[in-house]
């Protein structure tokens, strides 16, 4: 009778082969927490351009509607506003202490004066792993 199957040395090798593309595959996967953080960081950024794009509009339409952006510290209104601006996630300014808590920093720009509405400036949105992220707020009167 003829019997079918692996002989030790195959089950061997194939095992050796496994641990070798596990080994030069673990790197790879080690690392993805901080770009998963700049992912994140990176949606949150956006969010709030889409959202301040979206209150500027709404200010357009009237005056009393969304919520004024319109300081010298326009980063700081983001956060004072971020939770009616982005859902689901807090804007803080300080540092960044879980995965839903973003900071929020002053980039370049100021939404100060009376002729600042309609102007794009920058806020920095850092995680709590990652590299800031750029996000352009816009200014409404």
């Amino acid at each position: 009778m003829k019997q079918k199957g692996f002989t030790l040395i195959e089950l061997v090798v194939v095992i050796v082969i496994l641990g070798i593309l596990a080994a030069t595959a673990l790197p790879k996967f080690v690392d993805l927490s901080s770009d998963a953080g700049n992912a994140a960081a990176q949606g949150v950024a956006g969010s709030i351009a889409a959202a301040t794009s979206m209150n500027y509009a709404k200010r357009a339409v009237s005056s009393t509607a969304g919520y004024a952006i319109n300081t010298a510290t326009p980063c700081t209104d983001v956060v004072t506003n971020g939770a009616n601006l982005v859902q689901g996630v807090t804007l803080q300014a300080g540092a960044s202490a879980s995965s839903t808590q973003f900071q929020v920093t002053a980039g370049a720009g100021s939404c100060a004066g009376a002729a600042a509405a309609g102007t794009s400036v920058t806020c920095n949105v850092t995680g709590n792993k990652g590299t800031a992220q750029t996000a352009t707020v816009i200014c409404s009167g």
